[in-house]
């Protein structure tokens, strides 16, 4: 007989390990569904944001301000499944006290995973070696009814095949000018596209992409060109095309925000910090 009973969860931070931590520098690794945000960054009073939802609960939890670096500043709409953070905190907390403190503080749409003491030189953003995005993106004639702020909807039937063929032609370090939002602050418009895939299971399409880091709007904007391959309305080698003119113009559409992910921050193995499944939690790793 088959086994029907449910896997053992195994926690990666110590639920039984109540001994409080020195003070220092804290790294966490939480989720969010990005749905009622306007984005991550904290902005003016009023305007909802992950980061001041989050360093609200903080507070209450070490009783003093706390302010929070983030891996990667994820726009409105935008979910994430394993985000980094880093504060310096003046007050002992063990890793129970702020992962099980701080959700008790946070609305359910934000949650806290892990939480662990760094080095005082590691940080969320500069210290990350590599960010990995994934867009999910429901390929189906008729709307679903449920999880509309899970992934995107298209309706017209999408060829995942050829828009992983017309995708590889952006690996490497490129000039991304062509799928560069028009907000974007960085200095350079090149990044290392270490990779991208393409894949379909069952009405589910993902997009996966790795890269040293990210311009604003790059992945949503390479998905939007990818759909313009997918759906059979411009040719696979249209993208080296977009690519080598540099001219966001020549882009397809940004494509919604609900469909992305943040899934994975990478680090030196030194500074220790766990490694999550990718999800979302539907999804295998």
């Amino acid at each position: 007989m088959k086994d029907s009973s449910p896997p053992e969860f195994s926690p990666i931070y110590p639920l039984s390990n109540h001994v409080p931590l020195d003070a220092g520098r804290m790294a966490l690794v939480l989720g969010y569904e990005g749905a009622a945000y306007r984005g991550w960054q904290a902005q003016k009073t009023g305007v909802s944001s992950v980061q001041a939802t989050l360093e609200t609960a903080l507070a209450k939890v070490a009783n003093a301000p706390v302010e929070v670096v983030c891996a990667g500043r994820t726009d409105a709409g935008v979910n994430a499944t394993a985000q980094v953070v880093h504060f310096d905190c003046q007050v002992t907390r063990s890793p129970y006290s702020w992962v099980m403190g701080g959700n008790h503080h946070l609305p359910r749409d934000i949650t806290l995973l892990w939480a662990g003491l760094v080095p005082g030189d590691f940080h969320a953003r500069y210290s990350a070696t590599g960010r990995t995005y994934r867009y999910l993106i429901y390929n189906h004639p008729v709307r679903p009814a449920w999880a509309h702020h899970s992934f995107t909807w298209i309706h017209q039937p999408l060829s995942a095949e050829l828009m992983d063929k017309s995708a590889q032609v952006l690996l490497g370090e490129r000039d991304f000018s062509a799928f560069r939002g028009a907000d974007c602050q960085s200095n350079t418009p090149f990044r290392y596209l270490s990779r991208i895939e393409v894949s379909r299971r069952g009405v589910l399409i993902t997009v996966e992409v790795e890269a040293n880091a990210f311009l604003h709007h790059m992945v949503r904007n390479i998905v939007g060109t990818l759909l313009q391959v997918g759906a059979g309305k411009n040719p696979p080698d249209w993208v080296s095309e977009v690519l080598a003119s540099k001219d966001r113009t020549q882009a397809g559409i940004t494509a919604p925000a609900q469909g992305l992910y943040l899934v994975r921050v990478d680090y030196p193995k030194d500074f220790g910090l766990p490694v999550f499944p990718k999800g979302p939690f539907f999804m295998d790793d």
